[in-house]
């Protein structure tokens, strides 16, 4: 089986040492490399962390008997996906046909498309992909128009099985989905008379009704969630042989999801139904706006510290240039480091990789470029970094992060420089 470890590395992989130029991630782990050996900028995963994360988030919906298919277009890495599958997951979420088909050819056998699919190139590859009786695959429908133009060229090919759907229920002002629940039931009634498609159940995004944890954001993602529902109710005697979903759940309000469906009746449905989270985010979480709005942010959740997460991706740029007193350049700008939901925030600083790193308050990025970030602080406070130290960035917004490196390195802790993993993406 294709592994990303068997990968050569090359010189396109921005941040890995000279000397591994030319090897397999395999053989330069072999050599046990070290923080300090990489270029900076870079991104480092936090592998402590992340196995937190992960384990967390498995335990925890086990225990509410919810299944997750974890979105996969947050990191688009199938190490990382594998360390959700193996923790339980029950597959992974995608968002195009584009990441489907990376997912297949690393023998991904469980996918969700958080999407339609109305391409006619894209289908007659599904086609192909259903003659294999282990793919369990489902992707979502949101208008009549939409079961029509899928139903028309799947006619025409040479499908091997139907395609199961999922219903989209969307809101007005919020992204995909029909609009109202009779809307959504009449879309239902078109599927079930598609020979090439299977009912399979309902789907949503309620990530785009609200930002924050304000009453009425709260609000707002309930009564979606309960919608939600109520449509899976309306139309359960439409379906027909074969599993059956209800999923929503993003990494913000993926508790609220669970609440909601903890109180569905599932107990009259003739087929097995799977109700689903799809969170992604929560594998690396962030220090930003996740930290901001997750239920399980270290810093909002009470309780023990088994049920937070914990930030597992860390910036690290290097001082190039204080060319007047209170600013200072960093190596790294809008090509390496997330900034479509917060800048990056300053958080220690050594005078290098592989040195002891000390706190670094009193500063902030407040621009970036495409390759630079400004730093500053009090012009009257001394100087916190020189040039050639480095400093340690917080990121917001995973989604963001992993689609601007072809490798991250993983360390074993953030305390640690001892890397013991490189991390390939397939954006």
């Amino acid at each position: 089986m294709r592994t990303p470890a068997d990968e050569l590395l090359t010189p396109r992989d921005k941040g890995i040492p000279t000397f591994a130029i030319g090897t397999t991630v395999t053989e330069l782990l072999a050599t046990s490399p070290r923080l300090e050996e990489f270029w900076t900028p870079m991104i480092v995963l936090d592998d402590s962390a992340i196995r937190h994360n992960v384990d967390t988030m498995a335990a925890w919906c086990r225990e509410r008997g919810l299944q997750i298919m974890p979105h996969g277009k947050t990191t688009m890495s199938p190490t990382l996906w594998r360390r959700q599958l193996d923790a339980g997951a029950m597959g992974i979420t995608l968002a195009t046909m584009g990441q489907v088909r990376v997912a297949r050819s690393f023998d991904v056998s469980s996918i969700m498309l958080a999407n339609a699919v109305v391409d006619e190139r894209s289908l007659h590859y599904l086609a192909a992909e259903l003659a294999d009786p282990e793919l369990r695959f489902v992707c979502w429908v949101d208008s009549v128009d939409t079961v029509d133009v899928m139903t028309a060229a799947l006619q025409a090919l040479d499908v091997p099985r139907p395609v199961d759907v999922c219903v989209e229920l969307g809101a007005p002002g919020g992204r995909s989905g029909a609009r109202t629940i009779d809307a959504a039931i009449e879309v239902a009634e078109r599927v079930v008379q598609a020979p090439t498609l299977r009912l399979a159940g309902v789907a949503g995004y309620e990530g785009s009704l609200a930002h924050e944890r304000s009453h009425s954001a709260v609000h707002a993602v309930r009564e979606y969630l309960e919608r939600q529902v109520e449509l899976h109710n309306r139309i359960r005697h439409l379906y027909g042989p074969g599993e059956v979903y209800v999923t929503a759940g993003g990494s913000a309000y993926f508790d609220i999801v669970a609440d909601v469906y903890a109180d569905a009746d599932a107990t009259s449905d003739e087929y097995p139904t799977h109700f689903t989270l799809r969170s992604g985010a929560y594998i690396v979480h962030d220090d930003g706006f996740y930290r901001q709005i997750s239920p399980f942010d270290e810093g909002r959740t009470e309780g023990e510290d088994a049920h937070r997460f914990r930030t597992a991706m860390h910036g690290i740029a290097r001082v190039v240039s204080q060319p007047e007193t209170g600013l200072a350049l960093l190596d790294g700008g809008k090509r390496d480091f997330p900034y479509d939901e917060g800048l990056p925030i300053p958080r220690h600083m050594a005078s290098d990789l592989g040195a002891t790193w000390r706190p670094l308050s009193d500063a902030a990025v407040t621009t970036m470029n495409d390759q630079h970030s400004y730093l500053r602080w009090s012009s009257a406070a001394p100087a916190p970094v020189a040039v050639g130290s480095v400093v340690a960035l917080g990121l917001s917004h995973p989604c963001t992060a992993f689609d601007k490196w072809r490798v991250l390195p993983v360390v074993d802790s953030w305390t640690s420089g001892a890397v013991i993993d490189l991390v390939r993406t397939y954006f």
